[in-house]
């Protein structure tokens, strides 16, 4: 069985498919996807129905992300912060006929399965899966959810349990992911320049695809980054 983690999709639903045809997932895979599948990109609506098939599947754990927070946080009466973190971009995936959407155009699924099936945190055996960061000296279950879902990845010192962390939410510009060893971030700027990145947790191989539909891989010890020596 293979862990596959899927960084911050941001609306970017073709490269999302071409990242996964790379992958190939196969039946005993678990995939877990970090959060952000709204704004910025062009098919906000698209992912969120690509990914909560592949959830109907039992095959995906999905996590929250800050956008998804802030989606929620508009349906509930509080729109204008999101319009400005890429709101704008999701109502208009939702639109007809060349018109923007409404809140009142998501279909009522979406909404369920934003306000419902998201989690904050997958903790497997040796890795742990957050779209954000976590406090190093807290046990994950005890993880705060401004920490969870806005913290960035500021060369983060090892968690108290040992695992290996793999999150999201800061952009990698490079479009390449960030690996200490203890910490990969895999966000790689899907809606920019960069990449979506799809991680083999277990075998460190990654897949990345993009909007021009261009496909690549790598392995992740490849882009180790030495700590500097005291």
């Amino acid at each position: 069985m293979r862990v596959l983690a899927i960084g911050d999709i941001h609306g970017c639903s073709r490269a999302l498919d071409l990242v996964l045809a790379a992958a190939e997932p196969r039946p005993e895979d678990q995939i877990i996807a970090l959060g952000d599948y709204v704004d910025r990109g062009p098919d906000s609506a698209g992912v969120l129905d690509r990914i909560i098939a592949w959830h109907k599947t039992g095959r995906l754990t999905a996590l929250r992300g800050n956008h998804e927070w802030i989606m929620l946080e508009a349906h509930h009466g509080r729109p204008k912060a999101w319009l400005m973190f890429g709101g704008l971009e999701t109502l208009a995936s939702y639109g007809q006929s060349g018109k923007s959407g409404e809140l009142s155009d998501v279909p009522q699924h979406h909404w369920d399965f934003l306000e419902n099936d998201l989690v904050d945190l997958c903790e497997l055996e040796s890795h742990f899966f957050v779209h954000g960061n976590v406090e190093p000296d807290r046990p994950l279950s005890k993880q705060s959810a401004e920490v969870v879902l806005w913290d960035k990845f500021d060369n983060p010192r090892p968690h108290m349990s040992g695992k290996i962390m793999v999150c999201g939410h800061t952009q990698q510009r490079s479009g390449n992911p960030v690996n200490l060893g203890h910490a990969i971030c895999i966000d790689t700027w899907a809606y920019g320049k960069g990449w979506l990145t799809c991680l083999d947790a277990i075998s460190g191989k990654f897949w990345q695809a993009n909007q021009r539909g261009e496909v690549r891989t790598g392995q992740i010890a490849d882009f180790f980054v030495h700590e500097p020596e005291a």
